[in-house]
C-alpha cells in the first residue's frame, strides 16, 4: 500500500448522508480508486457517481452520468488524463475537472489547465483537502495544491524574453510547440503533422536553441507564460 492510499484510508470521516454533488473518479490504481470512492461515499454532501480505471472507460460512462465534478489522474493507461479531460470538456463544458496526480512539472500543470481542468491537486493532498477542492470548484473556485499555485505564480513572474537578439520561431516550430503544450509526445506530433519522427527532433532542437531552454518542460512553460502574458484568455484556466 502506498503512502497516498494509506493517508486516505486512515482519514475517512464517518458515514454521512448522500449529498447533491456527484463526483466521478478516473484513476487506474485500484487501491487509490477504492479509497477515493470510500472517501466520497462516507463524506456528507458528496457522492461517488462512478469510478473508472481508464480514460477510455471515462469517455463511455461520464457523458451518460453527467457528474458535477471529476477527479482525474494524469498517467492513465492508453488515453492520458489530460486528453481525456479535453474530450470530456467538449461534451460537458459545465462539468468541473480536478486533476489529482503525482506530477508537478510545469508541462503537466499548464497542459491540464489548457485542456479544461479547473483544479490541480497532488496525490499527497489530505482527504479533507480533496473534499474542500470539490466544494471550491462547485462554488466557482480553482483549487490547487500550494506548491502548484506557487509554480504558476513564478512562471508568470519570470522576466519576459529579450526584445531583440532571439531568433523568431517558424510557423512549423510554433505548431510543434503548441502540440507540446497539449501534452503530446514526439511520435504523436509526427503523426499529426505528417512528418517524420527525426524531423520533429530537429525542430525541437531548434526550438530549444531559440528559446534558450534545455527541456520540453522549460520550452512549454516559457511558451505558455508568453501566451498568458499577451492574451488574457490564457490567464485563467477554462471553467
Amino acid at each position: 500500500m502506498t503512502a497516498d492510499t494509506q493517508t486516505l484510508q486512515e482519514s475517512f470521516s464517518p458515514s454521512g448522508p448522500v449529498g447533491s454533488t456527484s463526483v466521478a473518479v478516473v484513476e487506474d490504481s485500484a487501491a487509490m480508486r477504492r479509497n477515493l470512492e470510500r472517501l466520497l461515499e462516507r463524506s456528507p454532501g458528496v457522492r461517488c457517481a462512478c469510478a473508472c480505471d481508464s480514460g477510455e472507460q471515462a469517455l463511455l460512462q461520464i457523458p451518460l452520468i453527467k457528474p458535477d465534478v471529476v477527479l482525474m489522474d494524469i498517467n492513465l493507461p492508453g488515453l492520458s488524463g489530460i486528453e481525456c479531460t479535453a474530450r470530456l470538456k467538449l461534451l460537458l463544458p459545465a462539468m468541473q475537472v480536478i486533476m489529482l496526480t503525482v506530477y508537478e512539472d510545469s508541462t503537466s500543470i499548464f497542459s491540464a489547465l489548457k485542456a479544461g481542468a479547473c483544479g490541480y491537486l497532488l496525490k499527497r493532498a489530505a482527504p479533507a483537502e480533496i473534499l474542500d477542492a470539490v466544494t471550491t470548484v462547485c462554488a466557482g473556485g480553482a483549487p490547487m495544491t500550494s506548491e502548484i499555485a506557487r509554480k504558476i505564480v513564478m512562471t508568470f513572474q519570470s522576466p519576459p524574453p529579450a526584445a531583440s537578439g532571439a531568433a523568431p520561431l517558424s510557423s512549423r516550430e510554433l505548431e510543434i510547440l503548441e502540440l507540446l503544450s497539449q501534452g503530446k509526445g514526439s511520435k504523436e506530433i509526427a503523426d499529426q503533422l505528417s512528418i517524420s519522427y527525426h524531423t520533429v527532433r530537429v525542430h525541437l532542437k531548434h526550438i530549444y536553441e531559440k528559446l534558450h531552454v534545455r527541456s520540453r518542460a522549460e520550452a512549454t512553460a516559457k511558451y505558455m507564460a508568453e501566451r498568458g502574458g499577451h492574451n488574457p484568455d490564457h490567464r485563467h484556466p477554462p471553467g
